[in-house]
């Protein structure tokens, strides 16, 4: 697997274009709003949905300078739904540090994020390309209506494969599809291009939102957010899902009014029942099952690439996809 450096190489005097545009952005005269802002940018993780933006692109007809801005203004709704969806979970922590509404409070964690996305309507609009504005405005509503499907399963909690699926399509494959489709159109491809690479980015997102769901049965200290916050949060995963369907009834049963424990806040020994819930879990292979999903996907989405011919930013998108599935936190 490539490295980090690897990676970007084929792209790297574009990404340093992108990173310089995008730190500009985090920048403002009003010193609250300036320091909050500068607090964000500090926490930033991997810059995965950027590259993808630049390497869809160059793969195509090359890089240009509306694939720089499309991408600050993709990274920067990133950023802005998860100060968001922070304030939503009631998560205390990002990427190893206080989430914003810890240190600030709910109010100015929300308010700074409708100013990032203030500024996505900004750069959008500056781009002046109309099929990057849709791309842009229907993964903002994907990304709400995603969240709210998941709320809404919440209030029964238990949800079944299908619908586990359709939550993620919302909720994270638009986002990464977002990026290869609107880097793809930034430098002009093809159709046939666009929706290649759309199809690409969506098997991508899939992939690292059932890895995030497996390091919630996580046991290590690195992840830099707790484990079993999705349970916790009432949130029922594919790793759950299917150790669920696999038990039997009254086993499934037992672990549904344990994890409900955890939810409710109502758990004698929430250690006790977080180990028991993540033992259940791995008996019935609710992590292989995963695992062994992310790989069928992994093969379509190399089979989407195939219309490409081989190059050096090819091989680092098939690499972004092995990173996905493949990262440790």
């Amino acid at each position: 697997m490539l490295t980090t450096n690897e990676i970007i190489r084929p792209i790297q005097n574009e990404f340093q274009q992108f990173e310089q545009t995008f730190e500009s952005v985090f920048r403002n005269d009003l010193p609250m709003l300036d320091e909050v802002l500068y607090y964000i940018h500090t926490k930033r993780g991997k810059q995965l949905r950027p590259q993808l933006v630049l390497l869809s692109a160059a793969l195509c007809r090359g890089i240009t300078g509306k694939t720089i801005h499309t991408a600050v203004a993709l990274e920067l709704l990133h950023t802005a739904s998860l100060v968001h969806d922070d304030v939503v979970d009631s998560s205390p922590m990002r990427r190893g540090a206080k989430a914003v509404q810890e240190v600030w409070g709910n109010k100015i964690a929300i308010l700074v994020g409708d100013y990032m996305l203030s500024e996505v309507i900004a750069i959008i609009n500056a781009i002046r390309n109309l099929k990057i504005l849709h791309i842009v405005a229907d993964m903002g509503a994907s990304l709400s209506m995603g969240e709210l499907l998941q709320l809404h399963s919440g209030n029964s909690m238990w949800i079944t494969e299908k619908q586990y699926f359709e939550i993620i399509e919302h909720k994270t494959a638009c986002l990464f599809s977002a990026c290869t489709e609107a880097g793809a159109e930034s430098s002009g491809g093809t159709q046939r291009q666009v929706s290649a690479l759309r199809e690409f980015g969506r098997l991508l997102g899939i992939c690292f939102q059932i890895k995030d769901d497996v390091f919630d049965f996580s046991d290590s200290e690195d992840l830099g957010k707790p484990t079993m916050n999705d349970i916790c949060d009432g949130k029922v995963t594919l790793p759950l899902i299917v150790a669920l369907s696999r038990a039997p009834r009254e086993e499934a049963e037992e672990i549904r009014t344990l994890a409900e424990s955890l939810t409710k806040k109502e758990a004698k020994d929430v250690n006790d029942t977080e180990q028991t819930i993540k033992s259940f879990v791995l008996r019935y292979d609710g992590i292989g099952y995963a695992t062994r999903q992310m790989q069928r996907l992994r093969k379509q989405a190399i089979e989407v690439l195939s219309i490409f011919p081989d190059s050096s930013r090819k091989d680092s998108l098939m690499a972004l996809l092995d990173y996905a599935i493949n990262r440790t936190c």
